[in-house]
């Protein structure tokens, strides 16, 4: 439209300047035609006066060449004054100087060349409106199936069976584009399908050999006289078993959250389910656990993955507190803050949440813990965050969206 607009003033402009200067060549030839005809009545009636004002033939004694020149005179006809384009000049006429002066009225070719471009303008603007509604109703029958295609991709979940199908169009390269995407989100949707396979596969696989590991080396602790070096060798490893299998159910389950396959939205109490599992830490662990209510925090998430953040977050400050001092869990402003006593600062607090990065020497820390409270967070839109204050680890969950 902007250029359009432009267009339509720019040639205008030309239109008006070219037009004007037509006219006005046209009315100098007239002049220049008229002055021709008075020179040869002037030849045969030397005391031709002409017709005031368009002609005028007076005697002079002074040469004077051909003059154009615009002049406003008084049309006693009109009665009133004109503008008129004047011709000038003197003509030796049997040895007799004549000034010779005619004019041509300019109003006319005014109204003309005004006519002229008002109707090329009136044209030029319905002929734009007309293509723009006629462009603007095509380019919608055009892009309808693309913008239909859009939302149908805006709304395909790799979870679903079903294969995206997407509205042909007779544009050629949008045919193109859904054909591609049409095998493209099929590759994916394979994909996914052989991915998630293989991580339940593997998951299921895996605790299977681990718990008959377990179970055999229990079986020689107990039925077989070994010595003491020998027992804390398979102590050990049984721990190690145990780590591993630990290991494995938490990269499973981020693994989950990663592939968007928790999809149960109740309304879950975030009070009630710390409650929960600070009684259950509470029975296998012998620290004190404060919990200070000040409001209460209902969202909708998954019940399971709620309680992996509560006690993810409640485990860790057990397992990092120092001097046996109280953990506090503080409920308030739509925030939770778990806080335990800590002797130093992080040394890289920013990396506290990323996968396997752990500062502490425990071999029974995975440094999955808090990498998964992060995932649940971003899963949902909650913000976490740590901060060190006082000689207290603070571990804030943010769940107001």
């Amino acid at each position: 439209m902007i250029t359009s607009i432009i267009i339509m003033i720019l040639s205008g402009a030309a239109l008006y300047i070219y037009t004007k200067w037509l006219l006005q060549n046209e009315i100098e030839e007239e002049l220049y035609s008229e002055k021709n005809r008075v020179e040869h009545l002037l030849e045969q009636n030397p005391e031709l006066v002409g017709i005031p004002p368009i002609i005028t033939a007076e005697k002079t004694e002074i040469a004077q060449p051909n003059i154009l020149v615009d002049t406003l005179i008084y049309d006693p006809l009109q009665d009133e004054i004109e503008l008129f384009r004047q011709l000038s000049g003197t003509k030796n006429i049997n040895g007799q100087n004549y000034m010779i002066t005619v004019r041509a009225m300019t109003i006319e070719s005014e109204n003309i060349l005004f006519a002229i471009l008002f109707t090329f303008l009136v044209v030029i603007l319905l002929a734009f409106i007309f293509l723009f509604y006629l462009n603007k109703s095509r380019n919608e029958k055009l892009w309808k199936p693309f913008f239909v295609n859009l939302d149908r991709l805006k709304s395909f979940s790799l979870r679903s069976n079903q294969p995206l199908s997407l509205e042909d169009s007779e544009i050629l390269e949008f045919h193109e584009l859904n054909r591609e995407m049409e095998d493209l989100t099929a590759k994916i949707q394979i994909d996914y399908r052989n991915l998630k396979q293989f991580t339940e596969d593997i998951s299921h696989e895996m605790q299977t050999p681990l718990a008959i590991m377990q179970a055999k080396i229990e079986t020689i602790i107990n039925d077989i006289d070994i010595n003491e070096a020998q027992f804390n060798e398979f102590s050990s490893l049984q721990t190690d078993i145990g780590r591993l299998k630990k290991l494995n159910k938490k990269l499973i389950l981020l693994a989950k959250i990663e592939n968007n396959q928790f999809t149960g939205t109740e309304t879950t109490s975030i009070n009630t389910t710390f409650k929960e599992t600070i009684q259950n830490i509470q029975e296998l662990a012998a620290i004190n656990i404060k919990l200070k209510e000040e409001n209460t925090i209902e969202v909708p998430m998954d019940g399971s993955l709620a309680r992996v953040l509560c006690n993810n977050l409640v485990s860790n400050a057990v397992k990092h507190n120092s001097n046996n001092q109280p953990v506090l869990v503080v409920i308030k402003d739509g925030s939770v803050l778990v806080i335990n006593s800590g002797t130093e600062v992080l040394e890289r607090p920013d990396q506290v949440f990323e996968r396997f990065y752990k500062e502490s020497k425990k071999r029974d820390s995975t440094g999955l813990g808090l990498s998964i409270v992060k995932k649940i967070c971003d899963y949902y839109g909650f913000t976490p965050s740590y901060r060190f204050e006082n000689n207290k680890h603070i571990f804030q969950v943010h769940f107001v969206v």
